[in-house]
């Protein structure tokens, strides 16, 4: 009986980690958002965001980190401490690794804000294609069901405001040396911020191709102007 209960539990946590990896939402990196979204991803490419892990590089930004009480002269690209908030998934499936990095996760890319695309980028591409061929929309609701994210605020908040006395509800070590209290200009507001094409990106018009919530918030806001972009197909 002993023996038959120990394989019962046995078998049990295999199926309970064999079902969590099933279900885990997994980052891809942004080649594969890129090949179709070819405005937005060389927009962003030109964005403090796209430039995140170089500051992390010997005699960079020398004179912000030495305000903060860092070394100007170290290399922190390696620094478990520093790298979460410079690169897509740190600490999740398929983001990014000191031990194995991968060009396509680092700096703070598209799933840093959209959430990790393992299941949703093909619902896009799905969409998209039938969109082209018959102007059906989708609804927008089977992204996000799919892990796609629209709101995001709180992914930044992660790492501008971890520091203590920011007010954030998430603070936790490691904090960013980076804050207000260094200089003023690591003053954090969200919707200030995510409307800065310097740090985020240009914003292109949406063809249709999905419909109704969620939205973003700004999303309106942002279509009213939005330039025509280039897209570019996925291989």
């Amino acid at each position: 009986m002993r023996h038959s209960l120990t394989l019962a539990l046995a078998a049990a946590a295999m199926f309970a980690l064999l079902s969590g990896s099933a279900s885990a939402q997994s980052f891809e990196g942004r080649k594969k958002c890129s090949s179709c979204h070819k405005s937005q991803a060389e927009s962003w490419g030109q964005t403090a965001h796209a430039k995140a892990m170089d500051s992390l590089k010997p005699n960079t930004k020398a004179e912000a980190k030495k305000k903060a009480k860092l070394d100007p002269k170290k290399d922190y690209t390696k620094d478990k401490d520093c790298v979460g908030c410079h690169v897509d998934g740190w600490g999740k499936e398929g983001g990014y690794t000191v031990e194995d990095p991968n060009k396509f996760t680092t700096g703070v890319g598209c799933e840093s804000c959209h959430g990790p695309g393992a299941k949703y980028r093909g619902i896009h591409r799905k969409a998209g294609a039938a969109f082209e061929k018959s102007k059906k929309s989708a609804p927008r609701s089977t992204l996000a069901e799919a892990g796609q994210d629209f709101a995001f605020e709180e992914s930044c908040n992660a790492c501008h405001l971890n520091y203590e006395g920011s007010g954030w509800k998430g603070t936790k070590k490691p904090y960013t040396p980076f804050t207000p209290q260094v200089d003023k200009k690591y003053t954090f507001n969200f919707d200030k911020y995510v409307k800065d094409t310097k740090a985020m990106h240009e914003h292109y018009k949406l063809d249709g191709t999905f419909e109704g919530d969620p939205k973003f918030k700004y999303h309106d806001d942002f279509q009213s102007t939005a330039k025509v972009g280039e897209k570019g197909s996925e291989d």
